[in-house]
């Protein structure tokens, strides 16, 4: 994993499966104001590791990257953000990650309190809160899992399965982040990435059009890695 990142030029992201859910917490953000400095530019950062919590967003279109900076100066990325995600929502008074716009990101931002206060006395806005809240410690959970059992070609297997998964399982998928930031996201080395990306090539489960673009041919097999 690397603390150094190259900013490049990012497709846009159409927005996922998920977009439309937890309506009551959408229904919040129907007449929250855009976030400050949106649309964000690619490589503009939306909070940093150790700011203070003050807003809650919700991304509209383009993808955003959240990281940690480890003691020893590696970066783990923590996850990615597609469209109707919501990042913001921490326990802490502090942010525990940066969140970085990967593409041009467009997002709107409630502050905290107020998405707090609201929730004290709305059932369905709490309800979406905490199901939003649960979703991501399962998310959280199956990272830490793949981390920590599986190898390298079941996990870079189950990183493409759970973005096509999100992105509303097309065939095609166009990735806005690097494989840097898949590697640092999935505990390997960039060059093992393309290596296994090459292998699961060979193998005719996926094909790699370019650094971005990847179909999965047999998304059944590859399935099968990862059970």
């Amino acid at each position: 994993m690397t603390a150094l990142r190259h900013h490049e030029s990012r497709e846009a992201v159409v927005p996922s499966s998920d977009v439309g859910s937890d309506c009551a917490l959408c229904g919040a953000f129907a007449n929250a104001t855009a976030a400050p400095r949106s649309p964000f530019a690619p490589g503009a950062v939306l909070f940093r590791q150790g700011d203070p919590v003050r807003l809650v967003y919700r991304v509209l279109s383009g993808a955003v990257i959240s990281y940690r900076l480890l003691s020893d100066g590696r970066r783990q990325v923590t996850g990615f953000y597609l469209p109707g995600d919501f990042l913001g929502l921490e326990a802490g008074l502090e942010h525990t990650t940066t969140a970085e716009a990967l593409s041009r990101v467009d997002a709107l931002a409630m502050e905290r309190t107020e998405l707090a206060g609201r929730a004290v006395t709305d059932v369905g806005l709490a309800r979406a809160l905490w199901q939003v809240t649960v979703r991501a410690f399962r998310r959280s959970e199956d990272h830490a899992l793949i981390l920590a059992r599986q190898g390298a070609t079941e996990r870079v297997a189950a990183f493409l399965l759970d973005f096509a998964e999100r992105m509303g399982r097309p065939e095609i998928i166009d990735l806005p982040m690097t494989r840097q930031d898949i590697a640092d996201h999935v505990g390997l080395t960039i060059h093992t990435v393309s290596r296994t990306l090459s292998q699961l090539q060979a193998q005719g489960l996926v094909e790699a059009r370019s650094s971005r673009h990847v179909r999965l041919l047999q998304r059944h097999r590859l399935e099968g890695l990862c059970a």
